[in-house]
């Protein structure tokens, strides 16, 4: 993914990923969740259904992406794992 930063693909794979609205999450949650959905599709097939998305049902493709930023932005990034520090470093 040229040109996005790692902020940037952290929020397209929990847009990817299973996560819902209702779920309780915490930092380890999110981090799991953003590892296995990269796992699955890779950066790019992440944000291959992230413009699918956006393309069948911008709304709430929009909406989604305001939920996976607030997500990113409010849970404290701490890995689980030394391996899953890549995918959950701050971005800031």
């Amino acid at each position: 993914m040229i040109g996005l930063n790692l902020y940037d693909e952290r929020c397209e794979a929990l847009f990817a990923s299973a996560l819902q609205r209702s779920d309780v999450l915490t930092a380890e949650i999110v981090t799991e969740a953003i590892r296995k959905t990269v796992g699955a599709l890779g950066t790019g097939g992440c944000a291959s259904r992230m413009a699918q998305e956006f393309g069948d049902h911008p709304e709430a493709a929009a909406e989604r992406m305001r939920w996976a930023r607030q997500i990113l932005g409010d849970v404290p990034a701490r890995p689980a794992t030394p391996a899953a520090v890549s995918l959950v470093s701050s971005a800031a």
